[in-house]
């Protein structure tokens, strides 16, 4: 029973600074600027991002932390994860990389960054939406 209350509840949303993740994977610099116009537009980072609460390695959200930092925010709203539980897996957009949480893992703590959008991670439970704004993020 514990096992489906924990993947049926709502991960809570939290502000970590942005000086303490680390990426595993590289950005695309036009996909960084169209978000970041959208956030000016919008005022708010609606969608937080994941992040292995162990390592603080990003797992999904590159483009977004990168658009933020330009951005001036400080903070982030995020997710954390444990990376080892079930709930989190992992596979490839690209058919040529076969993609483990070791080689994310390895990748974030060694600064030997994946190309762009190679890891697609899934989370098994509701990821709610973060609504924080930009003025806020900024502090």
């Amino acid at each position: 029973m514990a096992a489906f209350a924990q993947r049926h509840s709502i991960l809570p949303v939290t502000l970590l600074p942005l000086d303490s993740l680390r990426p595993h994977e590289e950005i695309l610099e036009d996909r960084v600027e169209r978000i970041m116009r959208e956030l000016e537009e919008k005022g708010v980072q609606e969608r937080p991002i994941l992040v292995d609460a162990k390592t603080m390695i990003i797992l999904d959200g590159h483009h977004r932390t990168e658009a933020l930092r330009r951005l001036g925010a400080r903070r982030i709203a995020a997710v954390l994860v444990d990376y080892d539980s079930d709930l989190v897996t992992v596979g490839s957009w690209r058919p040529e990389i076969r993609v483990t949480k070791d080689l994310v893992r390895h990748a974030g703590l060694t600064g030997r960054l994946l190309p762009p959008r190679t890891s697609r991670h899934r989370v098994n439970t509701k990821i709610p939406r973060a609504d924080t704004s930009l003025e806020e993020l900024r502090r």
